[in-house]
């Protein structure tokens, strides 16, 4: 086994919070994305090639053929998120580089987020802030702007699993019913805390419920996998809520439900082609969209930096780093 550097050089993709970089710079000999912009694949595979520690975020695509094309050099890969679907983890597997992530800094950032977008949507709260931007508000009227309560309605959780057991919690407090659906049950102690009732069916859930929150991870298995045929399992007057990753949702399929009134609305923090947008959604009324912005606290993001640099120590002093996503390397 190659002897680990001391101090290793690490090459960072994109600008992390002025404590974070200060501290990798204290640590490593490290470098850093001055103008905080998407390196190109030219620029990844440079960095790559230049560094024993590289540290994506979320936003860069690693593909397989990076991966292979980078020098003995690269050891480790410690992304700053929790997501790794944008890493192609079975090239890193073959070529013996070690990736970590950042779960557990998140969910209850995300969790607050998504509940916003619970209430958000169906009390058509940015509908209204734009119509008092545009100086459209004629003052109150029994009938303006009138949304739908969410008290007593039938929350469906797509992925039970921290983020999806968080929003649990805070839609309880709300008044709403929990459901889910998850690959494997929950044990019966935690469904009782959260008073949900477990759908081992996920046609059968869309049918029941009135908003839909999907907190699952992406994979091949989840792609898709809220189609145009589950959407119009639907009911007309629900909603969907996704935090998590846009392509678990056929966007194509969704614009359409939107547009119809298959369903009645949607809260959207995600997207398949990010930074891009479909500007049909822009012209939707029934949508509340956000800039992938689910994890934007200071400490949120103060944290995931710290669990890159506690990965990336414990790595250099010979241990399993804690996050370490593959299991079985030193």
């Amino acid at each position: 086994m190659k002897e680990r550097p001391a101090r290793p050089s690490v090459i960072v993709t994109r600008r992390l919070p002025a404590a974070v970089e200060a501290r990798m710079a204290d640590l490593f000999d490290a470098s850093f994305n001055k103008e905080d912009k998407p390196l190109t694949r030219a620029e990844l595979s440079d960095a790559m090639s230049a560094c024993d520690v590289f540290v994506p975020t979320v936003t860069d695509t690693i593909y397989a053929g990076l991966i292979r094309g980078a020098g003995e050099r690269l050891r480790l890969i410690a992304n700053f998120g929790a997501g790794t679907d944008h890493l192609d983890l079975a090239a890193a597997r073959q070529k013996g580089i070690v990736v970590t992530n950042t779960p557990g800094v998140l969910t209850e950032d995300t969790a607050d987020l998504v509940m916003a977008l619970i209430l958000a949507v169906p009390r058509r709260l940015a509908e209204g802030e734009k119509v008092l931007r545009a100086g459209q508000w004629a003052g109150w009227a029994p009938t303006g702007l009138e949304g739908h309560s969410v008290t007593g309605k039938k929350l469906g959780i797509l992925g039970m699993g921290r983020i999806g057991r968080a929003v649990a919690k805070r839609a309880r407090a709300c008044g709403l019913k929990i459901h889910y659906h998850n690959r494997e049950r929950l044990p019966a102690n935690v469904e009782r805390r959260l008073g949900a009732k477990y759908w081992p069916d996920l046609d059968a859930m869309l049918a029941a419920i009135d908003v839909l929150t999907i907190n699952a991870p992406y994979s091949r298995e989840t792609h898709h996998m809220i189609d145009a045929r589950r959407l119009k399992l639907m009911k007309s007057d629900a909603y969907l809520i996704n935090a998590a990753r846009g392509s678990i949702v056929d966007q194509e399929a969704l614009i359409g439900a939107l547009q119809t009134g298959t369903i009645a609305g949607a809260g959207l923090d995600v997207f398949p082609d990010e930074p891009n947008v479909d500007p049909r959604l822009l012209r939707l009324s029934n949508v509340v969209l956000l800039p992938h912005m689910g994890s934007a606290t200071f400490e949120g993001r103060v944290g995931m930096g710290n669990k890159v640099i506690a990965n990336i120590r414990a790595w250099v002093d010979g241990h399993r780093p804690p996050d370490q996503v593959l299991e079985g390397w030193a």
